[in-house]
């Protein structure tokens, strides 16, 4: 290998004469400043308003710049995309959405009223929050499948922390006060998300993350609803499953009726068995989503026949009806429970929307469009903010509804709207007719919706592919499974984060060598034909911002390299390192620490008559060490725009020294 290096070498001091710069290598040193913080903040907001403006598109066909009411449509249309797609609107694509908006709803109103117990709310609270959010997304959103109303994991985390403030059994009315605050805090923090281009806030929050967050939550949501599927009065309000099998021994040994866990199971096995067969049979898919309808419609008649509720199986009783009440008055925005509540919000608005954006990127994939999550939160924002305003709780995307509405041939959000109205008129006309209905059947909906957020697959995949993404799986799944959903987010984001910090403080810093034949730079240790070059040490820092926690380390790693290759080249009698070029090519941004370990690399190199150049450093890196006077320290003529121009030099620059001692 080092008889290749020479024979590269001799061809690259031929090709190569020193006082000639190539051109290209001065446009690393000519370049525009970077955007300064002010022209960041207004770019962010431009963007947010006027995405198409923004990128630099033409507004006209003419290229002109637009007019006003050009820019105030422009505006229009990124916060109300329906004014974008509406006008290619079909009447063969509103046939589709009715179709799959009735389907819709005929699975949403039974998981609605089971959401709603889960949320410790009255049943009409869960029907509330699929009327109105929904009818704000249709306006608002980009996805075209995404159902929107009360899930399984927002209504745990919502009683769960909420229930922490105020006791829903003892004060009631001040509880439903919180959720709606609750409520109207996280639509103002997702909007704010979506404005400030604040997404990457939802990225904390890993794919592996998500996956054990989810299935702890599934099931604790189902160790909850055995006070439902066994007809227990009394019951924890501690999600961890320690406090729920207590509760449920101890709950055991009074008496209770066996009527609701027959019924409960009964349900259970049918709708799961619809659901299998829907799966079976595609076209049949119709039969899962109506079969929550079916049991409720079934069960309720069948305890009004029998009058089961007078021999111990518990019934929902009153379900207020009409439209949703306002609840502008019951927010309390000052207080003692103010803190709370924005604690709360936050960390329901940030599940939320990764909830949400996931399902829909899931299925906008499949239909092949792009979905933009900044819209996203502002859509979910507004939709929350209006929900806590008439009665409604935080709401989001559901996996399993979004299923449901897109194989039922949805195309737009026109869906949501059919399941509103539906579900409104069910409000007005059939609320008394679910005095009789089982809280065994509602127990049973809500179970059969959590295997869906069960991924043993992907868990698997997880443990295969990344250890340490896996330990943040675990995390998640054992902190809400045995603490709190609280304590389930903060084990996650804090393996999450020790992750980042362990990556940012130990980065790779590679030795390259170049592919024979090629002008092309790569790891020797990952390509192990690359070629060295025998007096030119290349060096490659793999971290996107050289700043204080990192730049220690790599300039000890840099100048361990350079004296490790000395003490070998002695010991093997070869040419001694002359030059170290470092590739910052993956180096986006540098802190003042950063610059200082530049300069002292530097220096140290310069100790030992070791020539320093740098390649490809990046925008933001390069105009701060001009600012600093590292370029002046370095020399510019050692400042190239690719690794292959600087080892060029450096060679050349030794040839040409060795020919003037000659």
């Amino acid at each position: 290998m080092e008889d290749t290096a020479a024979v590269e070498t001799s061809v690259t001091v031929s090709a190569f004469d020193v006082s000639r710069r190539p051109d290209t290598a001065r446009l690393v040193l000519s370049s525009p400043k970077p955007p300064g913080v002010r022209e960041e903040i207004f770019g962010v907001v431009r963007k947010a308003f006027y995405p198409k403006t923004a990128s630099g598109a033409a507004a006209g066909a003419d290229g002109r710049p637009p007019s006003r009411w050009g820019w105030a449509f422009t505006a229009l249309q990124s916060v109300f995309p329906v004014l974008q797609w509406g006008k290619s609107y079909s009447f063969k694509s509103f046939r589709s959405d009715v179709m799959a908006g009735l389907t819709l709803a005929s699975l949403g109103i039974p998981q609605s009223i089971g959401y709603a117990n889960l949320a410790k709310l009255d049943p009409q609270y869960g029907l509330y929050t699929s009327v109105v959010p929904p009818l704000i997304y249709a306006v608002m959103g980009t996805s075209r499948e995404i159902a929107i109303g009360p899930v399984a994991v927002v209504s745990l985390l919502l009683s769960s922390m909420v229930s922490k403030i105020v006791n829903p059994a003892a004060d009631p009315a001040t509880y439903r006060a919180l959720v709606f605050t609750v409520t109207f805090l996280a639509g103002v923090f997702q909007v704010s998300f979506g404005l400030f281009r604040l997404g990457f806030l939802v990225d904390f929050l890993s794919h592996a993350a998500i996956v054990g967050f989810m299935a702890g939550a599934a099931i604790v949501i189902g160790m909850q609803q055995l006070k439902g599927l066994l007809g227990l009065s009394h019951f924890t309000n501690n999600t961890d499953i320690v406090s729920v099998v207590k509760a449920v021994c101890s709950a055991l040994r009074d008496p209770w009726h066996p009527g609701n866990f027959f019924i409960g199971c009964s349900f259970l096995i049918f709708i799961l068995s619809t659901r299998f067969i829907g799966r079976r049979y595609k076209k049949l898919f119709w039969l899962s989503a109506i079969a929550p309808l079916l049991s409720v419609v079934l069960s309720t008649a069948a305890v009004y026949a029998t009058r089961a509720d007078k021999h111990g199986v518990k019934i929902i009783q009153e379900v207020h009806a009409g439209l949703n009440p306002s609840s502008a008055k019951q927010l309390r925005l000052n207080g003692p429970y103010t803190v709370e509540c924005a604690k709360a919000a936050i960390i329901c608005a940030v599940i939320a929307l990764a909830e949400a954006i996931a399902v829909g990127r899931s299925f906008s994939s499949i239909r092949g469009y792009k979905l933009d999550g900044n819209k996203e939160m502002i859509a979910m924002g507004f939709s929350n903010v209006a929900g806590s305003l008439s009665s409604c709780y935080v709401a989001t995307g559901s996996f399993s509804r979004t299923a449901v509405n897109f194989s039922a041939g949805a195309r737009s959000t026109v869906s949501n709207i059919v399941m509103a109205v539906t579900v409104f008129i069910a409000l007005e006309l059939f609320m008394k007719s679910l005095y009789y209905t089982p809280i065994a059947v509602l127990a049973s909906i809500i179970l059969s919706a959590l295997p869906g957020l069960i991924d043993i697959k992907e868990a698997l995949s997880i443990w295969k592919v990344d250890k340490m993404d896996f330990l943040t799986c675990l995390g998640a799944f054992l902190g809400v499974l045995f603490g709190s959903v609280e304590i389930g987010l903060a084990v996650a984001l804090a393996i999450s984060f020790a992750k980042i910090i362990i990556q940012s403080i130990r980065p790779q810093v590679e030795v390259l060598g170049r592919l024979q034949g090629t002008n092309m730079f790569c790891s020797i240790r990952q390509y192990p034909v690359a070629c060295r070059m025998p007096t030119v040490l290349t060096i490659r820092i793999d971290a996107s911002f050289l700043c204080f926690i990192n730049s220690t380390f790599i300039k000890e790693r840099i100048v361990e390299w350079v004296r490790e290759e000395i003490e070998t080249s002695e010991e093997k009698a070869r040419e001694k390192v002359q030059s170290v070029v470092l590739d910052m090519s993956n180096v986006v941004n540098i802190d003042t620490s950063g610059i200082s370990a530049l300069g002292e690399i530097h220096k140290e190199l310069a100790s030992l008559d070791i020539q320093m150049a740098i390649a490809s450093p990046g925008w933001q890196a390069i105009q701060k060490m001009k600012t600093a006077g590292v370029v002046d320290r370095i020399g510019a003529d050692w400042i190239f725009l690719t690794v292959g121009e600087a080892v060029e030099a450096c060679v050349a620059a030794l040839h040409k020294a060795t020919v003037l001692e000659c």
